[in-house]
């Protein structure tokens, strides 16, 4: 059996990873598995779930709905499935730091998250959002999210086979290839 392989895509906001994400899924022939992250916290998030859901329609056989645990989610993808598609680990970053507050150290989620990476069947897509190309923060919460946003990127990357930064729409391979 081949390896599974793992593709992080990442870029600022409205650069395209979401559609390029799914655009690589669906380039596999056969199941095909959604995971997630956001949570309905407003109006705002509703609408932008609701859209992404119409958007993706029937090209996913499998969505899984999961804002915490991601080493869960990637439990719960069934052995027959070709590849998943986790979009987006900022936002359950964000989740993260909601649901428990800032503190010292690491989310425990994130050890199991990446842990549970070492053991997937199929190949996986993780979306994320490039956090350190902007301004600095203007408070602590911010600053700690976007440090630790970046600590993530950064061992996402060092897992994946290929890392495909999203500019403008346009996918450029800075880690293997497209």
């Amino acid at each position: 059996m081949e390896t599974a392989r793992i593709t992080l895509v990442i870029g600022g906001s409205r650069s395209g990873k979401s559609h390029y994400a799914e655009n690589l899924a669906c380039a596999h022939q056969g199941k095909r598995c959604f995971i997630a992250t956001a949570e309905p916290f407003d109006d705002e998030m509703r609408e932008r779930i609701a859209k992404h859901r119409k958007d993706r329609g029937d090209a996913f056989y499998l969505t899984i709905e999961e804002p915490v645990d991601l080493a869960g989610a990637i439990q719960r993808i069934p052995a027959d499935a070709c590849v998943a598609v986790i979009d987006c680990v900022t936002v359950w970053m964000g989740n993260l730091l909601f649901h428990h507050g800032t503190h010292d150290g690491q989310y425990p989620e994130i050890a199991a998250f990446t842990a549970a990476l070492g053991h997937v069947l199929c190949d996986m897509i993780i979306v994320a959002n490039e956090t350190g190309q902007g301004i600095v923060p203007g408070d602590p919460e911010s600053r700690w999210f976007r440090d630790h946003a970046g600590w993530l990127n950064q061992d996402l990357a060092a897992l994946a086979h290929n890392v495909v930064w999203m500019v403008a729409g346009i996918p450029v391979a800075i880690k293997g290839s497209l």
